[in-house]
């Protein structure tokens, strides 16, 4: 039997409906979970996913820790984790500069700033318990608060050749343990026509790219060559030419795209790097979320 993935749903204003029924699907279907992203209002979804499935895990990836106050986030969350009967994980990170700029908001210090809310969060009284807690990661340092102060972590677009220097910033005890959450965010295409679906790709990350946390991830992750280049284009003004340096080669460490087949294996290679839960994206050359989520599910 294969090793079933968990996808990312997004419910889009006017298919909110059609989205909670792909949800029924996706559990009947047997994927290990269903995590919803920063767009939209990601914990309203998780409320209805908890009351329309019964047994498949569900979370956030993530929700920014700036977007509401401490109260009523520890609110939510301690109602998610009792009526889903423990299969909601809250999870959470910074969010980026260009997402919070257009709410008038602005970060401080990802690390202390993670950290205090985790601490405000456990110490909210009379919410209940609170759901694990998964951080979002990329570099070393919150991998290691990940393992210190939360319940899991996880990652979006990390680059599966260097997940083994990643992970190797967790001790083997934590590496191990059923009950600590990893996970990846990966962008998914699957067509026949590999040029294609690599330019559906490439759209889809251009705007991480333009972000020097990302690039610095990147760089990190043996991709300098890459990375330099666009910031020659950003420094240039030439964000037209971004795309450009998004090579195969990286694409493919990031991203899954092709036929069924090279993309099924491709899930499988991202378990064996040590993501226990790769979350798919889908997207597709011909059409929006729906259509994209029914090329997805065909392929099992």
């Amino acid at each position: 039997m294969p090793r079933l993935p968990a996808l990312s749903l997004a419910a889009v204003p006017g298919r909110r409906q059609t989205t909670l029924e792909l949800a029924q699907e996706i559990e009947k279907r047997g994927y290990s979970g269903i995590y919803a992203p920063s767009l939209g209002d990601s914990l309203a979804l998780c409320q209805s996913l908890a009351h329309v499935t019964n047994e498949i895990e569900i979370g956030t990836s993530i929700m920014p820790i700036y977007f509401r106050q401490v109260v009523d986030f520890a609110s939510t969350a301690g109602y998610l984790h009792e009526i889903s009967k423990g299969r909601f994980r809250f999870g959470i990170g910074v969010s980026h500069a260009p997402a919070l700029k257009s709410r008038g908001l602005s970060s401080g210090k990802p690390l202390s700033d993670t950290r205090v809310f985790v601490e405000e969060l456990k110490a909210v009284p009379r919410v209940g318990p609170m759901p694990p807690i998964v951080l979002a990661t990329l570099r070393n340092k919150m991998i290691q608060l990940a393992e210190e102060i939360g319940d899991g972590m996880v990652f979006a677009n990390g680059a599966r050749s260097h997940m083994g220097t990643s992970l190797g910033c967790l001790t083997d005890e934590t590496r191990a343990s059923d009950d600590f959450f990893i996970g990846n965010m990966i962008p998914t295409c699957i067509s026949d026509d590999l040029e294609a679906a690599k330019a559906v790709n490439r759209r889809t990350l251009t705007s991480y790219a333009m972000l020097p946390n990302y690039r610095a991830y990147w760089k990190a992750a043996g991709y300098e060559e890459e990375m330099v280049g666009i910031e020659a284009a950003l420094a240039a003004g030439e964000r037209d030419r971004v795309p450009h340096f998004l090579t195969d080669r990286w694409l493919a460490d990031t991203t899954l795209f092709g036929t069924a087949a090279m993309v099924r294996e491709g899930i499988e290679a991202w378990f064996d790097a040590g993501i226990k839960t790769p979350i798919i994206v889908p997207s597709s050359t011909s059409g929006g979320q729906m259509v994209a989520f029914e090329e997805f599910l065909s392929i099992y």
